[in-house]
């Protein structure tokens, strides 16, 4: 009960700010509506909301579950053969470079106006992060921990499941929540460029129509999505690894 106090403060203190902004200087409401007209937004829409909701959702979570699938396989190549880590990972970094949103109208001449060229612009978004922890938690274990497995006599792949895993977990985590925020990002990049649906395609059309109420309400769901994936992981992690040192102190701060 104490953990959801201060972000419920820090809410209530966001929207009096947001009110006092509004009635002190005399916004209009079409370049910053009161929270409630954002709110009857919500309400009155509710039903073509969450259709477009429903779009950006799974073009975040496709293109996201696609940053796993291919961005730890390919740490663990980085990791195991040194080979391949000199071959690609200057490429990869230097693909970093190169905004996603200059890319974006070429993925869609390419692949067309379907679900896939969004999928792609996610996943091109999500990955990285995802490679980049994998292959600094597969690389975190030390020599001191090496040795112990070697005097175990352990194979290869025990001491990859019952100690470089193990130890990479808690960075892989760390990505992944990264990750989950940049993929929302993707998805509502790759609408703007060819979209007739999805959260990014109402923001194109709010901002054209001056539909200030509209837009923040789209900032609203996208915010709500945020916050959902990235406590869904964080739920995840505390399953999976309740005995690292991170989650143990979460909990120790929750009960205090």
């Amino acid at each position: 009960m104490n953990s959801i106090v201060p972000p419920l403060a820090t809410l209530l203190l966001i929207i009096c700010g947001w009110y006092g902004l509004v009635l002190v200087f005399e916004v209009p409401g079409y370049l910053l509506p009161l929270p409630q007209a954002v709110l009857q937004r919500l309400v009155e829409d509710f039903g073509f909301l969450m259709h477009h909701t429903w779009v950006t959702t799974y073009e975040t979570i496709g293109g996201f579950l696609l940053s796993i699938l291919i961005g730890i396989p390919l740490a663990l190549l980085v990791v195991t053969y040194p080979f391949v880590d000199k071959a690609i990972m200057p490429w990869l970094v230097l693909s970093q470079t190169f905004p996603k949103v200059a890319l974006a109208p070429l993925i869609v001449v390419w692949f067309g106006l379907g679900v896939v060229p969004k999928l792609i612009v996610t996943f091109l978004v999500a990955f990285f992060p995802v490679l980049i922890s994998t292959v600094v938690g597969l690389r975190s274990m030390e020599r001191d921990m090496i040795e112990l497995a070697q005097s175990m006599r352990c194979s290869k792949l025990k001491t990859f499941f019952y100690f470089r895993l193990p130890l990479a977990l808690p960075s892989v985590f760390a990505g992944l929540k990264v990750s989950a925020a940049f993929a929302i990002v993707g998805a509502v990049i790759a609408e703007w460029v060819g979209a007739n649906e999805g959260l990014g395609y109402l923001l194109l059309v709010s901002n054209a129509n001056l539909d200030t109420p509209l837009l923040f309400a789209v900032l609203v769901i996208l915010l709500v999505m945020g916050v959902a994936l990235f406590y869904g992981l964080e739920a995840l992690e505390r399953l999976i690894i309740p005995w690292h040192a991170t989650i143990r102190l979460k909990d120790l701060q929750i009960t205090s």
